[in-house]
């Protein structure tokens, strides 16, 4: 499914019109991303928790010409899914 299934998916479950869905859409991915990109996690029950995880720095190997070289630390998004959702997905 894509963005634009989800949005007629959305309009059609709620009876908003497919702008109304997308302008709802984008605004709660919005407000996910700049809570998880200033450190808070989002947790929505049943759904999941968005998170930020910090990556150590390791070494690695560049596969063509098989020299090591070092990858930096970096944070990430990072999404955990709730109970329900794993169930669903069995």
């Amino acid at each position: 499914m894509n963005k634009a299934e989800l949005i007629e998916k959305v309009a059609t479950r709620t009876k908003l019109s497919k702008v109304q869905s997308e302008d709802v859409i984008d605004a709660a991915l919005e407000i996910i991303s700049k809570a998880v990109s200033k450190g808070d996690e989002v947790k929505l029950v049943g759904f999941g928790t968005f998170s930020i995880s910090a990556r150590r720095s390791r070494t690695g190997r560049n596969p063509k010409t098989g020299t090591k070289l070092v990858i930096p630390a970096a944070k990430v998004p990072k999404f955990k899914p709730g109970k329900d959702f794993r169930d669903l997905v069995k």
